[in-house]
C-alpha cells in the first residue's frame, strides 16, 4: 500500500497553551486535524463555563485565515468545582468533557484534586448526563514509583471509582503500561484510552541512555520495551476501545534543557507520518483509520469527519522543521530517530 485516504483525523488530547504559545503551535495540529480535545491546565485553568468560553474564543482568534479546526473544551475539575456548572458547560454543546489532573501529578496540575471524595457531587452529575471525565491516571503519593504510578492509580482510583459509578463515562488518557492496556480491554461501553504518538516509539531508555535526553521526556514517563509494544498491539487492534490522543504538549527549550526540565512531547507537526510508519510496521495500515479517525468520535458522540486526508509513501524521507519558532522562544519537533517516508499530502 502506498497511498492511504482516511477521514480527517481528530486529536482527543491536545496541549495548546495560550497567548504567544498558542499562535505558534495552533497551526500545526489544525493543519492536520479536524478537531481536538483542549486540555484546560493553563495558568489560571480552565475551570468554569465562563473561562472555558473565553479560551474558545482565544483559540478561534489565533487559528490562521483558511484554517478549519473545532477545539473541543474541557474543565479542569477542583475540588471546589460546581456540579451546576458542570451542567451548564454541558447543556452549551461547547464543553465535551471534564479533566481530573490529581494534584502535582503533571505540569500546572497544583490545583488539582488530592481527595476524590470532594469531587463525587460532580462526578455523579457527569454520570447521570453522560459527560466524560477524561484521567491524567497516575497517583502521586511520593512512596509509589514513578514507572508504577499507572498502575496504582488503576488499583486504587480508577476502578473503585468506575464500580462505585458504572454508568461514568472515562477517558484512561495516554495510557504506558501493560496494565493499562489491559484495564481499557475488559471495560464496559462507559470505558476508553488514548495513546499518544511518542509512547509508541519511545521507551524509557530513549530518555536516560547514553545521557539524559530532554526532549523525550513526558508524564506519564515512558517505561519499559514491554510496556511500549503492549501499547502497539492496542493501537494497531482496531479495537473501538483505543484512539489517538497526541498529548502533544509544546515548551520552549529553555524549559526542556533545564536542571528541572518540564515534561511534555510536542508532536503535532510529525503525529501522522509517524503513525502510518508505526502502522505499517505491525501490519496494520487498514487499522489506522479507525484508531485516527473513528473510534473517537463514536465514544465521544460525535460525527466522523467528511473531509479526508491523504498520505503517501515515498521514496524521499520526510522533512520536518526541527523547531517551531514562537515568540516566547523555540519549540523543538519531536525526533523518532529514525527516517519516516509517509508524507502527508492533502
Amino acid at each position: 500500500m502506498q497511498t492511504i485516504t482516511l477521514p480527517r483525523p481528530d486529536d482527543w488530547h491536545l496541549h495548546l497553551r495560550d497567548g504567544a504559545m498558542l499562535r505558534a503551535v495552533l497551526p500545526e495540529s489544525a493543519r492536520h486535524f479536524a478537531r481536538a480535545i483542549i486540555m484546560p491546565n493553563l495558568v489560571p485553568p480552565v475551570v468554569t463555563l465562563d473561562d472555558a468560553q473565553a479560551y474558545h474564543q482565544q483559540i478561534m482568534a489565533a487559528l490562521p485565515q483558511g484554517m478549519d479546526f473545532e477545539p473541543l473544551m474541557t474543565l479542569y475539575l477542583t475540588e471546589s468545582t460546581d456540579p451546576t456548572d458542570v451542567e451548564r458547560a454541558a447543556a452549551s454543546g461547547l464543553v465535551k468533557a471534564v479533566k481530573l489532573y490529581p494534584a502535582g501529578a503533571t505540569t500546572n496540575s497544583h490545583g488539582g484534586v488530592r481527595d476524590l471524595n470532594m469531587v463525587m457531587p460532580v462526578l455523579e452529575t457527569m454520570a447521570r448526563i453522560g459527560l466524560p471525565l477524561c484521567t491524567h491516571g497516575e497517583v502521586t503519593t511520593p512512596e509509589v514509583d514513578i514507572f508504577d504510578r499507572e498502575a496504582v492509580f488503576i488499583d486504587t482510583v480508577l476502578d473503585p471509582l468506575r464500580r462505585s459509578l458504572p454508568e461514568l463515562r472515562v477517558v484512561m488518557e495516554h495510557i504506558t503500561t501493560e496494565e493499562g492496556v489491559a484495564y481499557a480491554a475488559e471495560g464496559s461501553d462507559t470505558l476508553a484510552a488514548t495513546i499518544t504518538t511518542h509512547h509508541l516509539i519511545i521507551n524509557r531508555n530513549h530518555i536516560l541512555a547514553g545521557g539524559i535526553k530532554p526532549h523525550y521526556y513526558c508524564l506519564p514517563v515512558a517505561k519499559r520495551e514491554k510496556h511500549r509494544l503492549a501499547l502497539r498491539r492496542a493501537a494497531t487492534s482496531g479495537s473501538p476501545r483505543y484512539f489517538l490522543g497526541t498529548d502533544s504538549a509544546p515548551h520552549v527549550d529553555a524549559l526542556k534543557e533545564h536542571a528541572c526540565g518540564c515534561a511534555g512531547c510536542f508532536t503535532a507537526t510529525n503525529t501522522m507520518s509517524l503513525l502510518a510508519h508505526v502502522f505499517e510496521e505491525e501490519g496494520a495500515l487498514d487499522r489506522l483509520e479507525g484508531f485516527a479517525s473513528r473510534h473517537g468520535p463514536t465514544f465521544y458522540g460525535l460525527p466522523v469527519n467528511e473531509r479526508t486526508l491523504t498520505l503517501e509513501k515515498r521514496t524521499e524521507p520526510c522533512i520536518w522543521p526541527e523547531k517551531i519558532q514562537a515568540d516566547p522562544g523555540p519549540v523543538t519537533v519531536f525526533n523518532p530517530g529514525f527516517p519516516v517516508h509517509w508524507h502527508v499530502v492533502t
